[in-house]
C-alpha cells in the first residue's frame, strides 16, 4: 500500500518540500537551512517560504555534502522513502571514495594550525608541492 497524496497542491514552501522529501530529517531542520543559506532554488539563496514549481533546481548542502534534486512534483506532506522518487529527480554528485578520503590526514577539532611540516605532507600528498604559495 502506498502513502502517496490523492491529488497534487498548487504550491509548496520550499522548506516543507525539502523535508517531505526526506532531504532534512525536521522541517525547522529546513527552515533553518534555508535561513543560513544553505538552499539555493535554481541557483539562488531563498527563504523557508519561497514557493516550488516542478522543473526547480534545489541545491542544498547536507551533512557536509551537496544534494541536487529537480522538483518533479509538488508536495506538503512527508511521505515514505519508497515514494520519493515519484516527487524528484536526483543529480547529486556520488559521495567520494572512503579509500581515497582515508588518505587525506585528519586533524582534530582544536588541535591549532599545522605546523610546517604537516603542511608540506598534506601538499606533497595532494600533489600541490610545485603550485605557487606551495613552495617546499
Amino acid at each position: 500500500m502506498t502513502s502517496a497524496p490523492l491529488s497534487t497542491p498548487a504550491q509548496a514552501r520550499v522548506d516543507s518540500w525539502t523535508w517531505a522529501v526526506r532531504i532534512f530529517k525536521t522541517r525547522s531542520a529546513a527552515a533553518a537551512a534555508c535561513r543560513a543559506g544553505h538552499v539555493k532554488v535554481n541557483g539562488v539563496p531563498v527563504k523557508p517560504a519561497h514557493s516550488l514549481k516542478p522543473g526547480d533546481e534545489i541545491r542544498t548542502r547536507v551533512n557536509g555534502s551537496e544534494r541536487i534534486v529537480i522538483v518533479e512534483r509538488l508536495l506538503t506532506k512527508r511521505v515514505g522513502a519508497a515514494v520519493v522518487p515519484q516527487y524528484m529527480i536526483d543529480k547529486s554528485p556520488p559521495p567520494p571514495d572512503p579509500q581515497l578520503t582515508a588518505l587525506l590526514p585528519h586533524r582534530d577539532r582544536g588541535a591549532g594550525r599545522p605546523t610546517k611540516r604537516e603542511r608540506r605532507e598534506t601538499d606533497r600528498l595532494l600533489g600541490r608541492e610545485g603550485l605557487p604559495g606551495h613552495e617546499a
